[in-house]
């Protein structure tokens, strides 16, 4: 048998998604003489290498100490996004008088509902992660502990599975601040978070990046009071100024309040509360609040894989892979957050299928050539692919910006949501995309039309060309592309063309 997970609270959703995650009566199997591949992480890189491994016919093991889904459905995305969809309803129902619907008085927020909400829709999903699931599929899923004992070879509590390849998907864990009195006074994180069942009085956010906003937001819509703490000097400090500045104007509107190069110098409790003392551009100042939530940041799962045995090399950005994925032993590769500074499930997939190509047929296919968009689901929404203005000057790569606000977007203007803007970035004279940033209410649904352009090597004058359904907010991409065309019109050809009409009356 293996170990027994426990997750908070123990009610019949979380035993439901812990019976398929990390199910008490598990028993592991016999390990093979030798396995093709073995896997070591069950979140979204390791799941999507084993089992992809195992459809094309290789003999794989998985390996997973903890939750099978990893961050993604039990800590990150799906519960998340679940808190974020029940705090958009309360706020739609506050905005309801600006649309001529009368509401009497604020609505009433059912906290513990909201989470057994939560918990209910994410058990609900977590069979398509479940370890019988892999099992089904051909997979050797080993629960427990997992370390190499060498270079071609892993430990899972006593029993070695020996390989030809293997693959490191163990993903991140939060960074805890090094912060006088954190432990004592204790604090939360995006683990332990999604285990509350009485909603916080008042909650500072230490980190004001997607994690530490997203929640921030959530939190102040389902009625905490809440502060951030950001380090730098804004919100979501690897956007474009321009894009933080719409997201601290939505969250002041809504009440948060943002403190910037900001330093915690010590943390004490007394009655269950905790008193924080900090320093930020607004003075040194002392106050009081019921939880802290740490969203400071994701660090490398390496401590606990013994790779030094296994020959691979790793800092504290993760795991060093070359190309194509491989680790300083070729036979090893390595997926996911454990090794890219992007830590997104999209991303994980997409290195996942790098490594079942280059580790089981030819090494042919190279990460640097993804083209990766990534969304912070705030309201509104700051969505991105490719490069900022400022990643194309640091290479010398020239540029024209085409930008459209969504103030003049009619469907934008109906839904009440004008707030927001796209923003185009072409190589100078040229119409290649090499980057651009959306913000909106629904900027996750309209980027990935950008990123397919980018991937197919088309330019913003094939989105111009392209029928955009009216009135819709995406019709705001034609407009921006349409753009390029406006450009071409130069006051010379502008000139010529008049000559040319004015011949033809």
């Amino acid at each position: 048998m293996v170990d027994r997970v426990t997750v908070l609270p123990e009610d019949e959703f979380n035993r439901e998604l812990v019976g398929h995650t990390h199910p008490p009566d598990w028993v592991n199997p016999e390990p093979a003489d030798s396995y093709n591949m073995v896997v070591i992480g069950g979140g979204t890189a390791g799941l999507v290498t084993a089992v992809g491994a195992a459809t094309v016919g290789a003999r794989v093991a998985l390996v997973e100490n903890y939750l099978m889904g990893g961050d993604c459905l039990n800590f990150g995305c799906v519960p998340s996004k679940a808190l974020i969809q029940s705090s958009r309803v309360v706020a739609d129902i506050r905005s309801a008088p600006e649309f001529g619907i009368r509401v009497a008085g604020d609505p009433e927020v059912d906290f513990a509902a909201v989470m057994e909400r939560m918990r209910r829709l994410r058990a609900g999903i977590s069979h398509h992660d479940s370890a019988e699931r892999f099992r089904s599929l051909g997979v050797d899923v080993f629960l427990g502990t997992g370390r190499f004992d060498g270079p071609d070879v892993v430990d899972v509590d006593g029993s070695a599975l020996h390989f030809k390849k293997a693959v490191i998907a163990t993903g991140t864990s939060p960074v805890i601040p090094d912060i006088e009195g954190l432990e004592e006074a204790g604090y939360l994180t995006n683990e332990t978070v999604f285990s509350l069942t009485d909603l916080p009085g008042s909650l500072l956010v230490v980190g004001g990046g997607p994690i530490g906003s997203e929640l921030a937001q959530t939190f102040v819509r389902l009625g905490s009071q809440v502060t951030i703490l950001e380090k730098s000097s804004q919100l979501l400090p690897r956007e474009d100024r321009d894009a933080a500045d719409i997201l601290g104007s939505a969250f002041e509107r809504e009440g948060i309040r943002c403190l910037f190069d900001a330093v915690i110098t010590r943390v004490t409790a007394e009655n269950g509360r905790k008193t924080v003392r900090l320093t930020s551009d607004q003075g040194e100042e002392t106050f009081v609040v019921d939880e802290i939530l740490i969203g400071a940041g994701r660090v490398p799962n390496v401590d606990r894989l013994n790779l030094e045995s296994a020959g691979v090399e790793f800092d504290r950005h993760g795991v060093k892979v070359n190309d194509y994925l491989q680790t300083t032993n070729r036979r090893i590769y390595a997926a996911g957050d454990v090794s890219f500074p992007w830590k997104f499930t999209h991303m994980a997939e997409a290195t996942s299928r790098i490594v079942i190509q280059n580790a089981l047929f030819l090494r042919s296919r190279k990460w640097k050539s993804l083209i990766v968009p990534w969304v912070t689901y705030t309201d509104p929404e700051i969505a991105h692919v490719g490069m900022y203005e400022k990643d194309a000057m640091a290479q010398g790569i020239a540029t024209d910006t085409y930008t459209q606000q969504f103030s003049e977007v009619d469907r934008a203007i109906l839904d009440g949501e004008t707030e927001g803007f796209i923003k185009v970035h072409t190589k100078k004279g040229k119409d290649t995309i090499v980057g651009a940033t959306i913000v909106a209410r629904h900027a996750g649904e309209m980027i990935s039309e950008i990123s397919t352009a980018m991937y197919a090597g088309k330019g913003l004058k094939t989105i111009a060309n392209v029928i955009h359904p009216y009135p819709t907010q995406a019709l705001g991409l034609k407009q921006v592309a349409g753009q390029v065309y406006a450009g071409m019109l130069t006051d010379r050809r502008k000139r010529l063309l008049e000559r040319f009409f004015a011949f033809k009356r």
